[in-house]
């Protein structure tokens, strides 16, 4: 069995919620991300950050083939990424 670091678990559950696109330097999150709040707070008062992954992290799973590109243009820096069906897998053994 494949062990993950947290950081990386962490990046394949974010992949599972919806492909990753490119945002700053070596950031990895959704593609139209913002500050959300969460849904008990009704004066939203507490911003929740926008969860992201680094390069290295997306690299290390696309590694062991959890994660793959989606459109597979010439450049992979502004290409989206998204869970393949092992990360999918992967989860559903190891919650």
């Amino acid at each position: 069995m494949l062990e993950l670091s947290p950081s990386q678990v962490a990046g394949l559950k974010l992949a599972r919620d919806g492909d990753l696109c490119p945002q700053s330097e070596g950031k990895w999150t959704h593609e139209n991300a913002t500050v959300t709040y969460a849904k008990n707070d009704r004066w939203k008062e507490r911003p929740q950050k926008i969860k992201t992954v680094t390069a290295k992290t997306l690299a290390d799973l696309c590694g062991h083939g959890f994660v793959e590109r989606r459109n597979l243009t010439d450049n992979g820096l502004t290409d989206s990424y998204g869970i393949s069906m092992a990360g999918k897998i992967w989860l559903l053994q190891n919650k």
